[in-house]
C-alpha cells in the first residue's frame, strides 16, 4: 500500500496541488490510502486505471474545486476515453463535496468529456467494480451522484447521496448488486436507465441480473421522478427521409448513431446517413453522435429484484417502467420493435409515504412478482404510450402475501389505452370487510384469494 501523502497530496494544498498528487498516487496502481484529516481540496478529475484500489482515511472530506479551463468529472476510470474495459477498481470510504461545481456534457468527446456520461463518480467500459461506504451529501441539479454503463459485475454498497438528482444511475450492463443505501434526492435515488437521453448515457442496452436491497427514499420538502426508474427504448434502421429529433437512435452499417441536438422538440429531416466510425459529424444540419458497434434495436431490464425497500417520501410513483416521450426524449420511434422486459419481483416493499401509483408500468412487462408487500392506499397503472405502430403483449401479475385495503375506495389496477393482463393472487391480507377487489375487463383473472372481480371502477378515489 502507497500513501497519497508521499506524493504530496494533503487537506489545506491547494485543488490543483492535490489534484496532481493523487493522481501521480493513481497511477502507480495497486492499493493506495488517501491519508489525512479534515478538507481536501481538488480541481481536476481523478483518472484511474485497472487493479486500482482507493481506500480513504476516516474522517477525510474531498472537496471540488473549478478547473481552469473545461471542467472535468470527480472521478472517472481511464476507460471511458479509450474504450478500453478496466477491471478490479475499488473505491472505498469516499466523501465526496461537489461543492457547486458541476461537469456540462457535449456532443463531442475531449480529455475532460465523454458524451452521454453525466456522473461526478464515472464508469463505464468496466468490469469488477465495487464501491462502499460512499457519501454525497450537496448533489447539484445537472450530474447524477454515481454513473455507471457498460458494465458487469458490480457492487455499490452503503451508499448515501442526498441533494437534486440521481443517486446512482446505471446504463446498460449485467450483474449487479446496489445494497444498503440511503437516499433523500429531488430526482430518482435509482435509475436503471437501459435507454436514456442523449446526455445521459454513453451507450444503450439491456440491465440485467440485478439485486437492490435495503434501501430508504427518505421524505423531502419536494419531488420530481420516481424511487426507481425503469427505462426501456427502441428504434429502427435508418431509411431517407425519416424525421428524427434531438435524443432519436438510428441503426446503419452495424452501428448505433444518437441525435445529439438542441431539447426543444424540433424535427429533422434526415437525407444523408450517418457512417462515420467514431465521434460526432453533421449531416443535413443534424449532430450524429456514433455511439456503439452493433445492430441492437431495443433495450429494457430484466430479471431484477428489490427487496426491502422503505419508500418514506412522498410520491406521486415509486417504481416506473418507462417510456420518455417529450423534447428531451422519446423512447419508442414509430413503428419499432417494442422491448419485453421481463422477471422482475418486488420483496418487502414498506411505504410510510403517500405513493399513488405504487408501480406505474407503460413499458411492455411479461411478468411482474410482488411478495409481502402493503397495497393499501396504492394503485398499480397499465398505460399504453400511444406511439403508432407499436404493440403490447399481455402482463402476468402474481401477488403473495400481499396486504389489501380495508375498503374499496382504491382500485387495484387501473387501465389506460390498449393493454391486457392476468393478475393472480394467494396468501393475501385483508385489513377489514369492506374490500371490493375490482379489476377492468381487459384483465384476466387467474386463481385469487381475495374474490377478484371484473368490472369498471366508479368510486370517487379519497384526496391525498
Amino acid at each position: 500500500m502507497i500513501k497519497a501523502s508521499s506524493f504530496g497530496f494533503a487537506p489545506g494544498n491547494s485543488a490543483n496541488a492535490n489534484s496532481a498528487a493523487l493522481q501521480r498516487a493513481v497511477d502507480c496502481g495497486g492499493e493506495i490510502f488517501v491519508d489525512g484529516q479534515g478538507i481536501a481540496d481538488i480541481s481536476e478529475q481523478i483518472v484511474l486505471g485497472s487493479n486500482t484500489t482507493l481506500r480513504f482515511e476516516n474522517g477525510l472530506y474531498l472537496r471540488r474545486q473549478p478547473c481552469d479551463g473545461e471542467t472535468g468529472y470527480a472521478m472517472i476510470n481511464r476507460g471511458a476515453f479509450t474504450g478500453e474495459t478496466d477491471h478490479h477498481i475499488r473505491i472505498y470510504g469516499l466523501r465526496l463535496m461537489t461543492n457547486g461545481v458541476e461537469h456540462q456534457v457535449g456532443a463531442v468527446q475531449t480529455e475532460r468529456n465523454v458524451p452521454g456520461l453525466n456522473g461526478m463518480v464515472n464508469f463505464f467500459h468496466i468490469r469488477d467494480l465495487e464501491i462502499r461506504d460512499y457519501e454525497n451529501l450537496d448533489l447539484q441539479p445537472s450530474n447524477f451522484s454515481i454513473h455507471v454503463c457498460a458494465f458487469e459485475d458490480i457492487k455499490l454498497e452503503n451508499i448515501r447521496v442526498e441533494g437534486r438528482k440521481d443517486g446512482i444511475h446505471l446504463g446498460r450492463g449485467r450483474r449487479f448488486s446496489i445494497r444498503h443505501c440511503i437516499f433523500r434526492t429531488y430526482d430518482d435515488p435509482i435509475a436503471l436507465n437501459a435507454h436514456d437521453y442523449s446526455i445521459s448515457n454513453p451507450e444503450l442496452g439491456w440491465i440485467e441480473d440485478g439485486v437492490i436491497e435495503d434501501c430508504y427514499d427518505l421524505n423531502d420538502a419536494d419531488t420530481v421522478g420516481f424511487f426507481c426508474r425503469i427505462l426501456a427504448g427502441s428504434w429502427v434502421d435508418w431509411f431517407p427521409g425519416m424525421r428524427v429529433q434531438h435524443s432519436d437512435t438510428v441503426v446503419h452499417n452495424h452501428r448505433l448513431y444518437r441525435v445529439f441536438m438542441t431539447p426543444d422538440g424540433r424535427e429533422y429531416t434526415s437525407v444523408t446517413p450517418p457512417t462515420h466510425e467514431q465521434g460526432t459529424v453533421v449531416l443535413d444540419g443534424i449532430a450524429w453522435v456514433m455511439v456503439q458497434e452493433g445492430d441492437l434495436h431495443n433495450c429494457g431490464c430484466r430479471n431484477i429484484a428489490f427487496r426491502n425497500i422503505f419508500l418514506e417520501k412522498d410520491r406521486p410513483v415509486g417504481f416506473a417502467f418507462h417510456f420518455d416521450k417529450d423534447r428531451h426524449s422519446r423512447s419508442v420511434y414509430p413503428g419499432s420493435e417494442m422491448p419485453v422486459q421481463e422477471n422482475i419481483t418486488f420483496e418487502n416493499i414498506h411505504r410510510r409515504g403517500k405513493i399513488r401509483w405504487l408501480m406505474f408500468v407503460k413499458t411492455p412487462i411479461r411478468q411482474v412478482r410482488m411478495s409481502h408487500c402493503d397495497l393499501t392506499n396504492t394503485m398499480m397503472l397499465l398505460k399504453n404510450v400511444g406511439t403508432e405502430g407499436v404493440t403490447y403483449d399481455r402482463t402476468d401479475i402474481f401477488l403473495n402475501g400481499c396486504t389489501f385495503p380495508a375498503d374499496g375506495t382504491w382500485p387495484l389496477i387501473r387501465v389506460e389505452g390498449e393493454r391486457t393482463g392476468r393478475i393472480t393472487t394467494w396468501g393475501s391480507h385483508i385489513t377489514g370487510k369492506e374490500y371490493d377487489p375490482i379489476v377492468p375487463p381487459c384483465i384476466d383473472i387467474g386463481p385469487n384469494d381475495i374474490g377478484l372481480r371484473q368490472g369498471e371502477w366508479t368510486r370517487k378515489r379519497p384526496a391525498q
